[in-house]
């Protein structure tokens, strides 16, 4: 699949500046400048993230209110109900504020939704749990903010609700006792972005305060934060930055134990990396809930002894598995359905149906064949009587609008920009893929149905040292808007050492001016032509460092290559 490459740019003078201020490359100060650091303590802020430098957690809407209904329940025996969703943000949250609040008060308990008998965020089901329970007082986390009439009914029955979320706030409000969530229009709390375990933390860091509670009390569970973080895919920039660079030293020096657990069934044996949690841990936690029931990655990350933490974890691992193989078989029957109906092929969308595909791995199915079919995707099985899907976007097309415009053949939708999810009669599947198929072709930017690489900057092989990498490790934890660096090479041949390895990956052995640099391209055999006629080629990729035997060094991961021809500083 061709490629866009664009290169980033960045003011000459400011880049200029902050080399002779912090005496790193220009190179890497383009990239810095790119991310908003530009001066000595703008870097320093960014290398050196302090706790010190958090908020305070009083600067949120409402947060007065929350503790003093929390401190009144507590006072009064009140039993509490901590309630997430079932995703990776949510039972993390939960488990942040179960642990707390179980070392200050008795009459506790947790609740996560099922994913498919109660959908997403707060059910009936789990209020009126509450209610034959005795639980007087709900903390959601991770939802609640347009559950408007749910949280009526609850008041009217006698439950009482603290909201604390992080997505979008309708017009009108549920009727909670207090809500927190930056995002509201009359809330100051300066930053925005935190995931639903932080809006989580910060109620823990105000309690803990109000309590007169050691200092570093709510610094316990900043592990299980850098997971919500990492897995929620929030901007890796300000008060998260900070809390993922010190979630991830406690994961690495004193773990929960369901961490620990899930790091030693997933082989991980060295450091924890940001890329360790996205792609070995949360994948794990959030298959508990795609696969059976969410309630026992909490069971896990709650556990009081290692052993317990590795019963729960065991079975997180087999749903993980379960996962990839519904995951890996769907993705192969709807890439044989798309090739069989070949028509499909030159559309602006896909939409796929087959009534047996997994409810819980459809939306991971749509990002699988947007790698194949670079086009907004739906992915739609049968549940009960009517179709429910999943769908994807390609960056800078609006999914949610284009679901929008195709509402008269559904029952229900709802999502963002980039995610939806929908539900529809069977009946409607064809004539709902012909109407999604005419509103996509007619308002999708041709450029976007070509996949775009943004590279950060242009460098040499010569360029590459330790002392480079080295300052790109202290970039970590990586994210969006502070992603691993990508670069981009010009005029690098292939040394004649090159060769393809397991069948579809090429191990890579470039030379420019005299500077060879080994590396590795996950699935580019298809590409292996342009290194066997000797002509010049430019490349695309990050670096890191390889370990073997004992020996480290820096070898580059490739991303794309192309015949060398003039690259101008935009699409290319």
């Amino acid at each position: 699949m061709e490629k866009r490459w664009k290169i980033a740019g960045a003011e000459k003078s400011e880049v200029t500046t902050l080399a002779e201020t912090l005496k790193v490359s220009s190179a890497l100060c383009k990239i810095l400048v790119q991310r908003g650091i530009k001066n000595y303590n703008d870097a320093k802020d960014f290398f050196r993230p302090q706790l010190a430098d958090l908020h305070s957690p009083w600067l949120m809407k409402d947060m007065d209110k929350a503790v003093d209904r929390v401190n009144y329940a507590i006072t009064n025996k009140e039993k509490i109900l901590v309630y997430g969703d079932y995703d990776v943000d949510g039972t993390t949250a939960v488990s942040s504020m179960y642990q707390f609040l179980k070392k200050i008060h008795s009459n506790l308990d947790f609740y996560i939704p099922h994913r498919y008998r109660e959908g997403y965020g707060v059910s009936k089901t789990g209020i009126d749990f509450a209610k034959e329970n005795g639980f007087t007082l709900i903390i959601s986390l991770d939802c609640g903010i347009k559950s408007f009439e749910l949280i009526t009914y609850a008041k009217e029955i006698g439950v009482e609700f603290i909201v604390c979320d992080h997505h979008l706030p309708d017009e009108i409000l549920p009727p909670a006792v207090a809500i927190l969530n930056p995002k509201q229009i009359d809330c100051n709390y300066p930053y925005k972005e935190l995931c639903g375990c932080g809006v989580g933390f910060k109620l823990i860091s105000a309690l803990a305060e109000k309590l007169n509670l050691p200092a570093n009390t709510a610094f316990e569970y900043l592990d299980l934060l850098a997971i919500a973080i990492a897995a929620d895919i929030v901007p890796m920039t300000g008060e998260n930055r900070i809390l993922a660079f010190h979630g991830l030293i406690k994961a690495n020096k004193n773990p929960n134990f369901g961490i620990k657990a899930l790091s030693k069934l997933s082989g991980i044996t060295k450091e924890l990396h940001i890329t360790n949690l996205v792609f070995m841990i949360a994948p794990r936690v959030n298959a508990a809930g795609r696969m059976d029931e969410a309630t026992k990655a909490v069971q896990m990350f709650v556990a009081t002894t290692e052993e317990e933490a590795i019963n729960f974890a065991q079975q997180l691992h087999s749903d993980n598995t379960d996962r990839k193989e519904a995951d890996k078989a769907i993705t192969e029957e709807a890439l044989i359905l798309i090739n069989e109906n070949k028509e499909w092929l030159n559309r602006k969308s896909t939409l796929v149906f087959k009534p047996h595909w997994h409810k819980g791995v459809i939306g991971i199915v749509a990002s699988r064949l947007i790698e194949h079919h670079y086009k907004p995707t739906i992915v739609l099985t049968q549940s009960g009587d009517i179709a429910a899907g999943s769908a994807r976007s390609v960056p800078g097309f609006n999914l949610y609008e284009a679901i929008h415009a195709c509402r008269e053949h559904l029952i229900g939708y709802g999502g963002h920009f980039a995610a939806a999810g929908m539900t529809l009669a069977i009946d409607q599947v064809d004539t709902f893929r012909e109407k999604f198929e005419s509103i996509v072709a007619a308002t999708i930017s041709p450029d976007l149905l070509i996949p775009e690489i943004n590279i950060d900057a242009e460098i040499s092989f010569k360029e590459i040292k330790q002392s480079f990498f080295d300052v790109i490790s202290q970039m970590e934890p990586f994210g969006p808007e502070n992603l691993r660096p990508v670069f981009v090479t010009r005029n690098v041949t292939d040394t004649g050492w090159s060769k393809i390895v397991k069948e579809d990956h090429i191990r890579f052995s470039l030379i420019q001016d005299n500077v060879t640099l080994t590396g590795i391209g996950f699935g580019m055999a298809d590409k292996f032509y342009l290194l066997q006629n000797d002509n010049p080629i430019d490349i695309v990729y990050t670096i890191d460092e390889n370990e073997w035997q004992d020996k480290k060094s820096l070898q580059i991961r490739m991303i794309d290559l192309k015949e060398t021809k003039k690259l101008k500083h935009s699409n290319s």
